[in-house]
C-alpha cells in the first residue's frame, strides 16, 4: 500500500519596510496593462545618496513606478525595494503616495538653506496618474505656502503646463527651475525609446509656455543613448529647438545601465537595434557607466552647441558639463 507524505510549504519571506507598505496598498483601479495602488508613506522627502556629485540634496517622488515605459530608464531598480524583481513591473504597477502634502509640511524643516530639492528623479511627477490623483499638484500647493526653498522639477510631460499659474506662485517666494527632458526630436524614434511619453514637439511647446510665463526652464537631453541619439547633428537639432523655445539652459548626461535597467534595455536593443547589441554588451559588461572619455566628448559637444546657440545662462550644471572644454576636433561616436 502506497502512502502519500504531505510536505509543508515553505513560508514566504516576511516583508519589511517599503515592501510591507506596498503589499498593504489598496488597489485604486486598473487601466490598460497598468494597475494603480495606494502606498501608505511615512516620509516623502528623501536624502540624496549617490556616488555621483548631484546638484541637489533631497528628492521627492510623488509616485513609485512610471507609466511612460522608457526603455533605458535607470529607476526600475526602485521597485526591487518592494520585492518586485521583474523590471517591467516598474511601468505596470504604479503606487500613489498618500497624504503627500501633509507629510511634506512636517519634513521641510529638515532642509537647510543651501540644500536643493529635486522633484521627479526616479519617477515622472507628471505621468498619466497625475491627471487623476494630483499628488504633484498637492506638493506644489504646499511649496506655495513656504519661501526660500530651491526646487527643481524633472519631467517628460507637457501636463506640467496645467500647473502654470501655481508654478508662478511657487516661484515668487522660492527658487524654481523646470527641466524638460527631450532625448530626440524624431517622433518615430521617441515612440520606440519612450513608448508612452508625450511627443517631443509637445514637450518643446511646454518649454516655450514655461519660458513665456517667465519661469526658469531648461532642456535635459538625458540620457544620450550611444549610437542612437548621440550624433552631433541630432544633438544640435535639439539644442537649436531649445534655444528657439526660450530655454535658459541645456544639459546632457550619457546613458548608464544599472543591472535592472540593462535587463530590459539590452533585449530591447537586440530587437530594435541588433547591430548595436554586441558592442553594448561588451562596453557595459560589468559596469553601469561608459569610460570617462565618452562623457568628456559629450561635454565638449554640448558646451560648443550652447555657445553657438547662445544658451549660456546655466547656473547649476549636470555631470556632462563639468569637464573642461577641449578642442572641437572629433565627432561623438561610441562605436
Amino acid at each position: 500500500m502506497l502512502s502519500l507524505t504531505l510536505f509543508p510549504q515553505p513560508e514566504k519571506p516576511r516583508l519589511i519596510g517599503i515592501a510591507r507598505l506596498a503589499a498593504q496598498g489598496e488597489s485604486l483601479r486598473e487601466g490598460q496593462r497598468v494597475e494603480y495602488f495606494t502606498l501608505p508613506s511615512k516620509s516623502l522627502l528623501n536624502p540624496c545618496v549617490s556616488n555621483r556629485a548631484m546638484p541637489f540634496s533631497w528628492t521627492i517622488n510623488p509616485y513609485r513606478g512610471c507609466e511612460f515605459g522608457c526603455r533605458y530608464c535607470y529607476a526600475r531598480y526602485t521597485h526591487e525595494f518592494m520585492e518586485m524583481r521583474d523590471g517591467m513591473e516598474f511601468e505596470q504597477k504604479i503606487y500613489v503616495k498618500k497624504n503627500a502634502a501633509s507629510l511634506l509640511r512636517h519634513e521641510l524643516r529638515r532642509v537647510k538653506s543651501e540644500e536643493a530639492i529635486a522633484l521627479g528623479t526616479a519617477t515622472d511627477p507628471y505621468q498619466p496618474a497625475e491627471r487623476r490623483y494630483e499628488v504633484t499638484r498637492a506638493i506644489l500647493e504646499e511649496f506655495e505656502l513656504h519661501r526660500g526653498f530651491e526646487l527643481g522639477i524633472v519631467t517628460k510631460s507637457n501636463l506640467i503646463v496645467r500647473d502654470l499659474d501655481l508654478l508662478k506662485e511657487v516661484a515668487k517666494t522660492n527658487q524654481l527651475s523646470v527641466h524638460i527632458t527631450v532625448t530626440t526630436l524624431n517622433v518615430n524614434l521617441a515612440r520606440i525609446l519612450e513608448p508612452r511619453a508625450p511627443r517631443p514637439d509637445l514637450r518643446m511647446e511646454a518649454v516655450r509656455a514655461l519660458s513665456q510665463a517667465g519661469l526658469r526652464v531648461g532642456l535635459s537631453c538625458s540620457p544620450v543613448v550611444p549610437g542612437i541619439t548621440d550624433s552631433p547633428k541630432d544633438l544640435e537639432s535639439l539644442i537649436s529647438a531649445a534655444a528657439d523655445a526660450g530655454a535658459d539652459y541645456v544639459f546632457a548626461n550619457p546613458l548608464f545601465l544599472k543591472p535592472s535597467a540593462a535587463a530590459v534595455f539590452l533585449p530591447f536593443l537586440e530587437q530594435n537595434f541588433p547591430h548595436l547589441a554586441q558592442n553594448y554588451r561588451r562596453r557595459y559588461q560589468d559596469r553601469a557607466f561608459l569610460p570617462p572619455a565618452y562623457a568628456k566628448r559629450l561635454s565638449h559637444l554640448i558646451s560648443h552647441l550652447r555657445e553657438k546657440y547662445k544658451i549660456t545662462s546655466a547656473r547649476r550644471e549636470g555631470y556632462a558639463t563639468k569637464w573642461p572644454v577641449q578642442a572641437f576636433d572629433e565627432q561623438l561616436n561610441l562605436f
